[in-house]
């Protein structure tokens, strides 16, 4: 078995350090790997990679290994590891930073990774359009994008007959400040090196 040098591992990835530090606002160098980020997880059972061997992985530079596992799109941002770790990093800050590397270097994601990806942009698609969530529209992008048109579509038509699920929408006050935060949203977007 061959002996790794972690701070000289870490000295030599330094950009890739650097730039997950800089985007995400925490110092992914404090991780000791104590697991307790995974350990409370509930999502981890799920994942192909736990929350603390990414941390791991971004500290050895394993870039193409992190951004293309499933588990940055996996994490739900519930902070529950942010919380138990005891070197108080924001872990849910560093999945997020790497899933917006991964999108600016137009990696898709893969597997169950691949539909959380379809449905947070189908989910911001109705936050733009309708100033809201409409489900309707949502879920059925959904169900076409991922492959399975008519999944739950019992379910729909049970809500829909009941009145739980409107085919039309009505927008809220508004539009124009919900716009201008997209556009002000993108415009960061494109800024970020």
């Amino acid at each position: 078995m061959q002996t790794i040098n972690v701070t000289d591992v870490i000295r030599k990835n330094s950009t890739f350090i650097s730039m997950i530090n800089r985007d995400s606002g925490q110092d992914v160098k404090k991780c000791y790997q104590c697991g307790k980020c995974s350990a409370g997880c509930p999502l981890a059972p799920f994942m192909d990679v736990l929350p603390n061997q990414v941390i791991r992985k971004v500290q050895l530079g394993m870039r193409d290994e992190v951004l293309n596992c499933e588990s940055i799109w996996l994490c739900a941002y519930c902070s529950t590891c942010s919380v138990r770790c005891p070197r108080n990093i924001e872990l849910a800050e560093v999945m997020d930073s790497l899933r917006i590397l991964a999108q600016r270097d137009n990696i898709r994601p893969k597997g169950r990774a691949k539909k959380v990806s379809i449905f947070n942009k189908g989910f911001l698609r109705s936050l733009k359009k309708y100033g809201r969530l409409h489900e309707f529209t949502t879920m059925l992008g959904f169900n076409i994008k991922s492959g399975k048109p008519f999944n739950n579509a019992e379910t729909g038509l049970f809500m829909l007959t009941n009145g739980k699920l409107k085919l039309s929408v009505s927008s809220p006050r508004g539009m124009d400040e919900i716009g201008r935060i997209f556009e002000k949203t993108e415009e960061l977007g494109e800024k970020r090196p």
